[in-house]
């Protein structure tokens, strides 16, 4: 039973005839992606997680390099997490890159090295969700199941002209019923595709290009004039931002002083120079000296600022000003530390945020 989210007496489209138009459509009017040619289920999943809040013209390159780098899991497994991080440098999101990496271990342990095609065992995979566990079963493995991004619900709420919250666990839930009747036995990753597609290049979240939709014709959104009103969100959140700071410090012989980061957490194993967030109205000066404080147990004067970049993340916006410092007393303890020549900073993985202090400082890094 096809089930009817409308709150008008509006017909509902016929799923055959979604089916073939949005596919016809994708045929003809896809973009050339390098993961569409190939149901690899490994170059499939490598794929949609780097496709994770990213945009796809950011993700191609790093996809090419990376399968270059690593073509299997194995290969993947083997390798550090450092190295792995390095290649995904600038990539962002790196609990996604760590989750990557540890999955591979145990697709190799636990299945020799192959992606599992069934849905309980892969989506029990680290950074697996429902939405990237669909995508690879119907893509690679040809199951039924759908795929469900914010491309695709943004598509059916419009469709189907839903005027509930997509954050509502409810909404969701019928969004996912909606798409599960769908979603054809024949190539049903070429249709789950098409859907995403259509919500990437067409049904775009504030200037959708209503002609040139496959779907225009049936679209309740469209018929209702709700278009540019759904789909309809939470209120937003107002996002932060924090004064950040780090300490630039060289020994003798002109090295300098780098920390690598806890490996849980946001940028976890990446490195940086000492430093962190600063309490709220704490001097910049004392606030660092702070943090060097108690992250290394080093005593350390604070000079002028040598450079300060923004930068935004998903949750909160930062302003990372570096100091130049000298080491006043002891030696640094606790956090992973190391002296490191600027020739070796381009060696080791940063936060865009903290390559860009790197570049500031140690111009000779590149």
């Amino acid at each position: 039973m096809w089930p009817h989210p409308l709150k008008t007496n509006a017909s509902i489209p016929d799923p055959k005839w979604i089916r073939r138009a949005l596919t016809g459509w994708y045929d003809r009017r896809r973009r050339n992606l390098p993961w569409r040619d190939t149901r690899d289920p490994y170059a499939i999943w490598i794929s949609e997680i780097m496709l994770q809040q990213t945009r796809v013209e950011t993700v191609v390159p790093y996809f090419r390099r990376f399968l270059a780098r690593f073509p299997n899991a194995e290969t993947l497994a083997r390798a550090p997490l450092g190295l792995v991080l390095k290649v995904c440098e600038n990539l962002g999101y790196y609990t996604r890159i760590r989750n990557l990496h540890k999955a591979a271990g145990e697709i190799v342990e636990r299945f020799g090295g192959r992606i599992p095609n069934d849905m309980e065992e892969i989506i029990r995979l680290p950074g697996i969700g429902c939405y990237t566990a669909g995508a690879i079963l119907s893509i690679a493995f040809g199951r039924a199941v759908p795929a469900i991004d914010g491309n695709v619900r943004r598509v059916i709420s419009r469709l189907f002209a839903i005027e509930e919250s997509v954050a509502d666990t409810a909404t969701r839930k019928r969004i996912e019923e909606l798409v599960g009747t769908l979603v054809p036995k024949r190539d049903p990753g070429r249709f789950n595709q098409a859907l995403m597609e259509l919500g990437a290049v067409c049904c775009t979240p504030k200037t959708p290009d209503c002609p040139a939709c496959p779907l225009q014709a049936d679209c309740q959104a469209l018929v209702q004039d709700l278009t540019h009103r759904l789909p309809v969100r939470g209120k937003k959140k107002r996002i932060p931002h924090r004064e950040v700071v780090a300490a630039v410090i060289r020994d003798g012989n002109g090295r300098l002083l780098i920390v690598q980061r806890p490996a849980r957490g946001l940028l976890g194993s990446l490195w940086k120079f000492p430093g962190g967030i600063l309490n709220p109205e704490e001097p910049p000066e004392e606030g660092l000296a702070r943090i060097a404080r108690n992250e290394l147990g080093i005593e350390i004067g604070v000079g002028s600022p040598l450079a300060a970049v923004k930068h935004a993340y998903t949750h909160f916006r930062i302003t990372l000003t570096a100091f130049s410092c000298t080491l006043w007393e002891g030696i640094p303890t606790g956090s992973p530390w190391r002296w490191a020549e600027t020739g070796e900073l381009e060696e080791l993985p940063f936060s865009k945020a903290d390559r860009m202090i790197a570049r500031s400082v140690a111009p000779t890094t590149g």
